[in-house]
C-alpha cells in the first residue's frame, strides 16, 4: 500500500478489506515517473499579494483617458518599467459591499456582503485562492499556503488571519514568520515515522469522539442550533481532510530547499524580501501552487526610517505623510520587479519559466485614504492565459470580482461566479 491510500479509501466488511477504485474524487495520486514528470506540462499556480491602506491617488494610477499598450507609466510604478509588456494595470474595479475604509484585504478576494447572514454583522465568503486551491492543492503537500506579516489592523488589513477565507467564509491562518515559512516547508520532521502516524491517529480518536458526543445532543435541538451544529460538524470534516493530508505526506521526503535559511527577526522591507524568496521556492519545488501574502504596513514604513503611521500615511496631504506614502508605493512597485524578475529566471523542466505557468495579482481594497472605490490592482503572470501589457479602464464601479472570475477562467477553473461578480472582463482575456 503507498502513502497516497489511507483507511478511508477501503469498505470493511464481514472481517475483510476491499480495496476501492482509483478514485480521483477521495484523493488517489499514483506516482509518476522522473520520466513522466520531465515530459509534463507544468502546472499552474496563483499567488494574490495584498496591501493594507492602499496606495497615493495622485501618483500611482497611470492617467485614467492613457489607456492600452501604449500608456505612460505612473511615478509609483515606474520601478516595474522593465516589465511593463508583462503587466497589466486595472482601473474601475470595487468591492460593491465594502463599506470599512480600514479594511484593506478582509473582502479584497472574496467581494462578499458582510451582512449577508441574518443576526451577524460579520460575514465572508470563500476567497479567490482558496477556490484556486481546491483545484490545484490535491497534488502538493500544501493545498495552499497563507503568509502573513502584516501587523495587525494597524497596516489597515481589518478582520482575519491572512488574505485567505475558507468555503465556509472562515479565516485561514497564516505564517508570519519568514524562518517558520522555510522550517515549514523544507525542514525535515524529527519525529521517527511511526511516532507520525500514532500522532495523527491520536487526532482522529479525539475527532471521533467529539463527534459522537456532537452527534448525542443534536437530537431536540432548535433549527438555530441544529445549523451552528452543522458548521461545526463541517469544521470537523475539514480537520479530517487535513489529517488525511498530513497522513499522505507522511514518509515523503520534503523538497530540497532551493535558498538560505532566512536570518531571524526580519521585519519590513527585508521581511517582504525574503517572503517573496519562500513564494519562489515553493511553487518551484512544488510544495504547493497557491498562495497568498498579507503584507505589511507599519512595519514597511519603519524599515524605511519614516516615524508615521501607515494610517496616517494613508491621510497624506502634500507634505511629509505625502512623500512618505508615495515612497512606499515605489518600494512595493521594486520589490514587484524583483519577484518577477525570480519568476522569469526560474526554469521549468520543459524549459519555460516559472513566470510563464503563475498567475499574480497585487493590490489591496482600498485605493487611498477612505476610498474604497478603483481599488488599486497590478496583473502579471502567464498563468491565467491573460493579456498583460496594458492599462485597463473599466466603467467605475465595475466588480473586482469580475477581475477573479477572469482570471479563474483563464486558469481552467471554470466557476459560473465569484463574490458579486457579474461576469468575466472580456478587455483582459487574451
Amino acid at each position: 500500500m503507498n502513502s497516497f491510500t489511507n483507511r478511508r479509501h477501503f469498505l470493511r466488511g464481514t472481517g475483510a478489506l476491499i480495496a476501492l477504485p482509483a478514485l480521483a474524487s477521495i484523493g488517489f495520486r499514483p506516482f509518476a515517473s522522473a520520466a513522466q514528470k520531465a515530459k509534463a506540462t507544468p502546472s499552474k499556480r496563483a499567488v494574490f499579494l495584498g496591501i493594507g491602506f492602499g496606495v497615493t491617488k495622485e501618483t500611482w494610477y497611470p492617467d485614467l483617458k492613457d489607456t492600452g499598450a501604449n500608456y505612460k507609466l505612473s511615478e509609483g510604478l515606474t520601478p516595474l518599467s522593465r516589465h511593463k509588456q508583462d503587466f497589466t494595470v486595472v482601473q474601475g474595479c470595487s468591492n460593491q459591499y465594502s463599506n470599512q475604509a480600514h479594511w484593506g484585504s478582509t473582502f479584497w478576494l472574496t467581494g462578499a456582503n458582510r451582512y449577508s447572514v441574518p443576526g451577524q454583522n460579520m460575514a465572508n465568503s470563500i476567497s479567490v485562492d482558496q477556490v484556486v486551491a481546491q483545484h490545484l492543492g490535491q497534488e502538493t503537500r500544501f493545498s495552499s499556503m497563507q503568509l502573513d506579516s502584516s501587523d495587525g489592523s494597524v497596516s489597515g488589513h481589518g478582520p482575519g488571519l491572512s488574505l485567505s477565507w475558507d468555503q465556509r467564509g472562515k479565516p485561514v491562518a497564516g505564517f508570519n514568520d519568514p524562518l517558520q515559512v522555510f522550517h515549514k516547508l523544507f525542514s525535515a520532521d524529527d519525529l521517527p515515522l511511526a511516532q507520525r502516524q500514532a500522532a495523527i491517529n491520536q487526532k482522529r480518536s479525539v475527532l471521533d469522539a467529539v463527534l459522537t458526543e456532537a452527534k448525542r445532543v443534536q437530537r431536540g435541538l432548535s433549527k438555530t442550533d441544529n445549523d451552528k451544529l452543522d458548521e461545526y460538524f463541517q469544521g470537523i470534516r475539514d480537520i479530517e481532510t487535513r489529517l488525511g493530508k498530513d497522513e499522505d505526506w507522511l514518509d515523503v521526503s520534503k523538497a530540497k530547499a532551493p535558498m538560505e535559511e532566512p536570518s531571524p527577526g526580519l521585519k519590513g522591507r527585508e521581511e517582504i524580501k525574503v517572503m517573496y524568496d519562500l513564494i519562489v521556492a515553493a511553487l518551484q519545488t512544488d510544495s504547493t501552487r497557491v498562495m497568498s501574502y498579507r503584507m505589511p504596513g507599519q512595519e514597511l514604513l519603519k524599515s524605511l526610517a519614516f516615524t508615521h503611521s501607515a494610517h496616517n500615511v494613508s491621510h497624506y496631504s502634500p507634505g511629509e505623510r505625502m512623500e512618505a506614502s508615495k515612497t512606499r508605493d515605489k518600494v512595493h512597485a521594486q520589490l514587484l520587479a524583483g519577484l518577477i524578475d525570480k519568476f522569469k529566471a526560474t526554469k521549468e523542466a520543459d524549459g519555460s519559466s516559472l513566470f510563464d505557468h503563475t498567475a499574480l495579482a497585487f493590490g489591496s481594497n482600498i485605493s487611498s485614504i477612505h476610498y474604497l472605490d478603483n481599488c488599486p490592482t497590478v496583473i502579471t503572470g502567464g498563468g491565467a492565459n491573460l493579456k498583460l501589457g496594458q492599462h485597463l479602464a473599466l466603467p467605475k464601479d465595475t466588480p473586482l470580482c469580475n477581475v477573479w472570475l477572469t482570471m479563474l477562467h483563464g486558469m481552467g477553473i471554470k466557476s459560473e461566479r465569484h463574490g458579486d461578480s457579474s461576469g468575466v472582463v472580456k478587455e483582459l482575456q487574451a
